[in-house]
């Protein structure tokens, strides 16, 4: 790729802070190899050249390049495209890009070429920094390249990746998003906390924990149930963690139970408002 390319179309968008850690955002693939594992293998059709897309990698190419690692043990061919608002970042990334591995100059405007398309988007920690206000136009101007059946996930983890929350949005026939569902991960080395969730929701959340919101309901009914549930912690936060969330289901909240999920920290809420 060369650089004159990189400067065809004005990125759209703001550059992020940059920072990053090794494997920060493992846990995020990981969900997505267990949660939707043919989205990234498909190669038919129109997935043939649909590509999985790192938006907002930062100073360096390694989150961009630890994914195509676990990604390509499902499609060893998988096009993978890091997108960078900041071009000496994109310049510095360009000695790892390969065949089937880019990295370009873009924003929420997707520098695509012709002929192709975006199966799955990571967008993480990038809209944090943004007014809640850009977040709808953002997810539209994303949404235009996206294969119908594609996925987002957009979200926030603290700076070593070991908790996170993430908006699960599905591209429909229609071209609009569905806010398929809220994902919260932990891997416990920060034990179990409700409240530490709360502070790294995603942009069209984190200013709505207040009374009369259902997101409010949410974490009020959580803490309830990690208290209703706190017999459990003598085993482990693992288990006190996955006890609360069958206590939150009691609570009338959909969310997903499965021992798969639960045990590995994941708490996915369906279809949330």
């Amino acid at each position: 790729m060369n650089v004159r390319h990189l400067r065809t179309k004005k990125p759209v968008g703001q550059p992020t802070r940059g920072k990053t850690a090794s494997n920060r955002l493992r846990r995020v693939d990981n969900f997505i190899l267990l949660y939707e594992p043919a989205l990234l293998s498909r190669t038919d059709g129109r997935f043939q050249r649909s590509l999985f897309v790192d938006l907002g990698y930062g100073f360096d190419a390694r989150t961009t390049l630890e994914s195509a690692g676990r990604f390509r043990r499902v499609n060893p061919d998988l096009p993978i495209l890091g997108v960078e608002i900041d071009k000496e970042r994109v310049e510095a990334a360009l000695p790892f890009a390969d065949e089937i591995t880019h990295f370009r100059l873009g924003g929420f405007n997707l520098p695509l070429q012709a002929g192709e398309s975006v199966r799955l988007i990571r967008a993480f920690n990038v809209l944090h920094q943004y007014e809640e206000g850009d977040f709808a136009p953002a997810y539209e101007r994303l949404a235009e390249h996206v294969l119908p059946g594609g996925l987002m996930i957009e979200g926030t983890s603290n700076p070593f990746g070991s908790i996170w929350a993430a908006n699960l949005a599905r591209k429909l026939e229609n071209g609009s998003w569905r806010m398929e569902a809220l994902v919260f991960s932990t891997n416990f080395r920060m034990g179990f906390d409700v409240k530490e969730f709360q502070t790294i929701l995603p942009k069209n959340y984190i200013h709505h924990v207040v009374k009369g919101e259902q997101v409010y309901d949410f974490f009020e009914l959580w803490r309830r149930a990690a208290a209703e549930a706190v017999h459990a912690r003598i085993f482990g936060p693992r288990q006190w963690f996955s006890a609360a969330c069958k206590k939150l289901a009691g609570h009338g909240f959909d969310v997903l139970l499965a021992s798969k999920w639960l045990s590995k920290g994941y708490l996915i809420w369906n279809n949330p408002q």
